[in-house]
């Protein structure tokens, strides 16, 4: 192969070109809490410390990525060039048949109800989703959410009520389940519940809630992220039957 030529094209994008062909490309996203994010896909192997070198020149900032917990040839690539570990994300497949999950003979709180998806106030919803995200961010921050989130612009807020169930006590929105479907699966993408309302069983009923439907409309598994740190997320996925399929790290080069 020829000299690699890199080229900045547009803001957020690299590329990596010899022979008068693209052999490989870098991108730039970032997160709606100002983390940076970067990945490379190359054709050959030998052009990766290349791109990441002029990435890494154009961004001296701090800068994230993610990586396989199993692919340890891309997680050394990366250590070289001075990432390392900030955090651990666990994948786990979720049953949907309650005869798996054991969430079956699951009882509401006596003032608590679940609107399915699709039936939740728009308004009412965002204001949830907002006043979730503040408490987020306010005690153990965004950096403990999946790590691969779609980048957004700034100041929106991305609520499809037709993919959120809602927990509603004493007419109050309280807690929320995002699910979306994919062919014959399901993400268990967001599941929150404010934090004065929590230990009283609205996650596990919320959970109880999207596993069921699921499963009624022909969907037998869902998967989730959770982050290693977050013991009551562990506790609650696998006592409903979850399995670890696999994890990625999130790795930081300050």
């Amino acid at each position: 192969m020829n000299t690699v030529t890199i080229t900045r094209v547009a803001p957020a994008r690299w590329e990596a070109v010899a022979d008068d062909r693209i052999v490989g490309r870098g991108d730039l996203s970032q997160r709606p809490d100002g983390r940076r994010f970067i990945s490379i896909d190359v054709w050959q192997g030998a052009v990766f410390d290349e791109l990441a070198a002029a990435m890494l020149a154009d961004l001296p900032e701090q800068l994230h990525t993610v990586v396989g917990e199993a692919d340890h040839d891309l997680r050394a690539s990366w250590e070289r060039l001075g990432f390392t570990v900030g955090r651990r994300e666990r994948e786990y497949d979720l049953p949907t048949d309650v005869r798996e999950t054991g969430l079956g003979g699951l009882r509401l709180p006596p003032d608590v109800t679940i609107l399915p998806a699709g039936a939740a106030d728009e308004s009412l919803l965002r204001a949830l989703d907002r006043a979730i995200r503040e408490e987020v961010e306010a005690t153990v921050g965004w950096r403990t959410m999946p790590a691969e989130v779609l980048p957004l612009p700034a100041g929106s807020l991305p609520v499809d009520p037709a993919k959120y169930a809602t927990a509603v006590r004493g007419g109050e929105y309280v807690g929320l389940v995002r699910v979306a479907r994919v062919r014959r699966r399901a993400r268990i993408g967001l599941l929150a519940v404010r934090a004065d309302h929590r230990r009283h069983g609205i996650g596990r009923a919320l959970l109880a809630h999207a596993l069921g439907a699921l499963h009624r409309d022909g969907v037998e598994s869902a998967w989730a992220e959770v982050d290693e740190s977050n013991a009551a997320a562990i506790a609650l996925v696998e006592g409903a039957g979850a399995r670890r399929s696999g994890g990625c790290l999130e790795l930081v080069r300050r």
